[in-house]
């Protein structure tokens, strides 16, 4: 989903919450976001981003997951991603194929619902770690 237009109905903070997840490579959490923030907003609150990403979350422009730690990383719509993720080094690796697009497809059709993102994350133990099982 675009930002066009909609970026004028954001505050001044959400918009750039939403340019820094632009700009990371992957998912972050709102503490890490709150970091980056606060170089140039010093009296930005963990709390307003808490907020602001929610807000973004219910325009459809920023979508998160829960890590195996539990707390949520965030990103934006535009970077599809999926992981599968090992239990024990808690390494994630990136899924390039998405096989939940048709469906979602199907059913915006079927239901008439607007799909602002889904996820799809596998956890197991990876390679290295399957391998100090033996």
């Amino acid at each position: 989903m675009s930002s066009t237009g909609l970026t004028t109905r954001l505050t001044p903070h959400q918009n750039q919450m939403l340019k820094a997840l632009e700009m990371c490579d992957g998912a972050i959490s709102a503490q890490d976001l709150h970091i980056r923030l606060c170089s140039d907003y010093k009296t930005l609150g963990l709390a307003t981003v808490y907020r602001g990403l929610e807000v973004l979350k219910l325009h459809g422009l920023v979508q998160s997951r829960i890590s195996i730690k539990g707390e949520f990383l965030y990103g934006t719509v535009q970077k599809h991603q999926h992981y599968v993720t090992c239990l024990r080094c808690h390494e994630s690796i990136t899924i390039d194929d998405c096989p939940v697009c048709k469906l979602e497809a199907e059913l915006e059709q079927k239901f008439s619902f607007k799909v602002f993102f889904h996820t799809l994350d596998f956890f197991g133990l990876c390679v290295f770690c399957q391998a100090t099982d033996a």
